[in-house]
């Protein structure tokens, strides 16, 4: 059972993919134009049918990306990697379609529409705008305040019986009338860029962490009953918090947040997981795992751009070349400069963001 709503890692993606029928993203590599790092290191590694978008992506036909972030504490470093993928889709000519799932935050972690208004604009417009996505070719818009979406998730609601939610999400006899009807809203989210009056059928993806595809299994089973295209998926993996777990928004102590101080940052690193040995000499003589190392996954995620150079680290890491503090030490000069100009540019766009909220449109 996958959950979009526990902090669990998976195990292992192999087994989720074999088990959900994910295919492998690495299959489609050679075909696609400019692949950013996420998708050349295996990062994004699944995908449903995603061939239809690549080739209207290659053949300059009309498609669409559609996703969202739920507005429930600050920005952090998980929540870039969306952007990025995003700004990638855009510059390649995608129609986006930028949910601000307060419903969601609402319903699953109670807060108030003020609060969750508030944290959108200060946390996540402004850093949409600093991170370059380019919010005024980009349908953006609140589920809470969406007709659209709410009138097609009671649509939706007619084509569903409880037995297929309960297989999808694992519902129990405790679970609440809210958890329960809230798919509908993500499923409508998914399939409204094809409604009529955004041209109809079409292709769309939806780029997700591997914990949403209960999200995308309920869309696409009740898009072949509506007459949509069923839509696409890509699945990147979850980023594991600081201390080994999953990064969280509601504990500040596994992410690096957008918003987090030199001081923060240095201190976060200095008590992060790693792949290392439990002494400096032991890491010289036996190495390390790189692919245990929460500081080694931010070099790859989000630090550096070069793979040749992630390559050499990944291989001194595990025949003793460096040691964890030699690691932590550039990591937490990379994250303070890179959230020291992320910093200055939300700043700069911050009054923007608030102005453009009002331009927001259900």
């Amino acid at each position: 059972m996958i959950s979009p709503w526990t902090t669990e890692i998976p195990e292992s993606y192999e087994r989720l993919m074999r088990g959900f029928g994910i295919r492998s993203f690495s299959e489609l590599l050679d075909r696609i134009p400019e692949p950013n790092h996420l998708m050349r290191r295996g990062i994004i590694f699944g995908h449903r049918d995603f061939e239809r978008v690549l080739d209207a992506m290659l053949n300059d036909r009309d498609y669409a990306v559609m996703t969202g972030l739920m507005p429930s504490g600050p920005m952090h470093l998980g929540h870039k990697m969306v952007i990025d993928e995003l700004i990638w889709f855009q510059r390649r000519g995608a129609e986006i379609f930028l949910c601000v799932a307060d419903v969601e935050a609402h319903v699953m972690r109670g807060l108030s529409y003020e609060q969750i208004r508030k944290l959108a604009v200060d946390q996540y417009l402004s850093n949409y705008l600093a991170l370059g996505l380019d919010l005024d070719k980009c349908h953006v818009y609140f589920q809470s305040e969406s007709e659209d979406v709410k009138n097609l998730a009671l649509t939706l609601g007619t084509r569903v019986n409880f037995s297929e939610l309960r297989a999808i999400y694992g519902f129990g006899a405790d679970s609440k009338a809210s958890h329960i009807f809230y798919p509908l809203i993500d499923a409508a989210d998914i399939l409204h860029p094809q409604l009529p009056k955004f041209g109809g059928p079409r292709p769309v993806v939806v780029p997700v962490g591997i914990d949403q595809d209960p999200h995308l299994r309920l869309a696409r089973d009740l898009a072949s009953r509506l007459g949509y295209v069923p839509p696409s998926s890509t699945y990147h993996k979850l980023m594991r918090g600081l201390l080994g777990e999953k990064m969280s928004s509601s504990n500040p102590e596994t992410a690096i947040l957008l918003q987090d101080s030199p001081e923060s940052v240095e201190r976060k690193i200095w008590k992060a997981f790693t792949g290392g040995q439990p002494t400096a000499r032991e890491q010289r003589e036996k190495g390390g795992d790189p692919s245990k190392c929460v500081v080694f996954e931010l070099m790859a995620y989000h630090l550096l751009e070069d793979d040749r150079e992630l390559a050499r680290l990944a291989e001194a890491c595990r025949s003793g070349q460096i040691v964890c503090g030699e690691c932590k030490r550039r990591v937490i000069h990379l994250t303070n400069r890179l959230l020291e100009e992320l910093t200055l540019k939300r700043k700069r766009y911050l009054e923007r963001a608030r102005e453009y909220l009002k331009s927001v449109r259900p």
